[in-house]
């Protein structure tokens, strides 16, 4: 039997006709039947299909080609066809798996992939498919059962594509190894048939979902005098992995472009894009960011899954005490609330936590960010663009005409920016921001250092927040073992310090890719500022005074967290050695 899908010149005439009739059309349901749904509808308020399938009338699979019919779309029966084995291959094992799709049919002369799908509101898997795959696709409505069986038929699971077996078929690949050594003498219709390039296409979208898949943050194309290197950077670590061919440099580049709606033709300054992608179900950005190098141009993609990332205040690593004290702080009508850490310790994260515990119809809340990392429902968010003169400091002055009561300034990076967060916060706002230091005590000095007054910051400024993130053990292969004493001098304690003490490591697994970690916990210290520090602030004092005032205030410092974390068996003594200093 031909793959070539059906025409359904009988389902055209269904288009835009209401569903009841469609329904009764398929000979699905008689007229009483509809009448009996549309009048329960005028009570229930729901949808006539759903209601439908609730009397027992008509099935799932009725609705979902009586729902595809009324927008045109066509069906087919995939247990009558057999898919040309040429067209299977355009579309990977994974992502069929993943997207729940049946590639049907091809027509080459206008680049048209026919795809089978069980619901026809799945626009996401074929808005997400024209990107990865560069085809215009043409989805046709299946039952779910035939989708599965088919998946199990063309796509069977032990017969997953290996990015390794993948790069090694690349390289023996005689039309695209013709391409080495071209480097910057290839022009824009060289470029446009590489980035078109089934291989090419193939080896980035399995770099890209198995990357979302292991919950890696960072993808690294990097490349060489002599080489291209392939890393993943999963829960702060770059990991190197099979190196694709040097050749493939300029077409992976080329094509991640394309994706992102970037110039291809330009090759000598740097270019910033995204690509929004639906995996499963969740939403998936990935902010491509390209930069010329002197062998090419390197690409580095930022994946931000919502679903990788939880905004629970309550399960972002904060002990109980630390936890009720932030609470306490949030819920303060006016003051400065700052985060501090390094760059990629989790403040953005963190401070996305508190204004998502704050998130309510009856509070105003107004965010610049660069970049806006996460697109919150009821959050106000605004993407600054210094080139653009959208600075933080005038988004931050405009704020205070939209009648806001929470406000987050991504980072305090001048004296200006500073200053109009302090005004707002006098004039009763609360505002949130980050400061780039090494502990919480450090972000008096930085301030002073902007320029800001000492009796402005005792003022407004009610907290500061520093934190690290420390790798998880896995769960999987974790297992007790007892630290030798050298390792113990590293926290500076000694074996009786740890009596009665366990400690964890993770062995490596498949979990966890051999790490022997899988996910971060946030390790933190909470610096409330009271009447004793306040006053040494304006008594211009030492970093190191301001650190034993917190402490004797209730401020677990860092390595305290840390070690607590350790004895809890979350983190290992590597990590916190790593991660947190003694204060000295």
């Amino acid at each position: 039997m031909s793959a070539t899908a059906p025409t359904g010149s009988s389902t055209r005439q269904y288009k835009g006709r209401p569903l009841g009739r469609i329904l009764i059309k398929m000979g699905k349901v008689n007229r009483t039947q509809v009448h009996e749904a549309l009048a329960i509808q005028k009570t229930t308020r729901g949808p006539v299909g759903r209601i439908l399938i609730d009397l027992g009338y008509i099935k799932e699979a009725d609705l979902q080609f009586a729902l595809a019919a009324q927008i045109g779309m066509e069906p087919v029966n995939l247990d009558t066809i057999d898919v040309n084995p040429e067209t299977i291959k355009l579309v990977p094992n994974q992502m069929a798996n993943t997207y729940r799709i049946i590639p049907v049919d091809f027509d080459a002369s206008s680049r048209t992939l026919s795809i089978a799908i069980a619901s026809p509101d799945n626009f996401q898997a074929t808005d997400d498919l024209r990107k990865l795959l560069g085809y215009s696709i043409r989805p046709l409505i299946a039952s779910e059962d035939q989708i599965t069986a088919s998946l199990a038929r063309y796509y069977p699971e032990g017969a997953q594509e290996s990015i390794n077996d993948l790069i090694g078929e690349i390289g023996k690949d005689a039309d695209l190894a013709k391409f080495e050594g071209r480097g910057e003498s290839l022009d824009v219709e060289d470029l446009k048939g590489l980035v078109d390039s089934n291989p090419v296409k193939q080896l980035l979208n399995l770099v890209l979902l198995k990357a979302i898949r292991d919950h890696s943050s960072d993808i690294h194309f990097e490349p060489f005098e002599n080489e291209y290197k392939l890393r993943y950077r999963m829960d702060g670590v770059l990991y190197e992995m099979v190196p694709p061919p040097r050749f493939l440099a300029m077409a992976i580049a080329s094509r991640i472009k394309v994706m992102a709606n970037l110039d291809i033709a330009e090759r000598r300054m740097p270019q910033d894009g995204r690509i929004s992608l639906n995996i499963g179900g969740n939403a998936v950005d990935l902010r491509v960011a390209v930069l010329p190098t002197l062998f090419g141009e390197s690409v580095v993609l930022r994946i931000l899954d919502r679903s990788n990332v939880n905004l629970d205040l309550d399960k972002i690593g904060l002990r109980e005490d630390d936890l009720e004290i932030v609470k306490q702080l949030i819920d303060r009508p006016h003051g400065i609330i700052i985060n501090t850490g390094p760059t990629g310790s989790g403040k953005t994260t963190t401070l996305y936590a508190c204004l998502n515990a704050l998130n309510d119809p009856g509070i105003k809340i107004l965010t610049a960010e660069d970049p806006v990392e996460y697109d919150i429902d009821g959050l106000v968010q605004v993407q600054v663009n210094p080139e653009a003169g959208l600075t933080f400091a005038r988004a931050l002055r405009s704020f205070l005409r939209q009648d806001p009561d929470v406000i987050l300034v991504g980072e305090i990076r001048d004296l200006e920016t500073a200053q109009i967060a302090i005004q707002a916060s006098l004039t009763g706002h609360l505002v949130f921001s980050t400061l780039h230091t090494n502990d919480a005590p450090s972000a008096v000095a930085r301030l002073l250092d902007l320029g800001v007054e000492p009796f402005l910051i005792t003022a407004t400024f009610e907290a500061v927040v520093a934190q690290r993130l420390a790798r998880r053990i896995c769960k999987n292969c974790r297992t007790e073992y007892q630290p030798s004493p050298e390792l113990l001098l590293e926290l500076q304690l000694t074996p009786d310090d740890v009596k009665g003490k366990t400690f964890y490591y993770g062995k490596g697994c498949d979990y966890c890719n051999n790490t022997g970690y899988r996910g971060r916990v946030g390790i933190f210290e909470v610096m409330v500022f009271n009447d004793e520090i306040r006053e040494l602030i304006m008594n211009g004092a030492s970093t190191g005074i301001l650190h034993e005032a917190a402490v004797r205030a209730g401020m677990r410092p860092l390595r305290e967290s840390g070690l607590l974390a350790i004895y809890d068996g979350v983190t290992t003594i590597e990590e916190i050695v790593k991660e947190t200093v003694v204060f000295t």
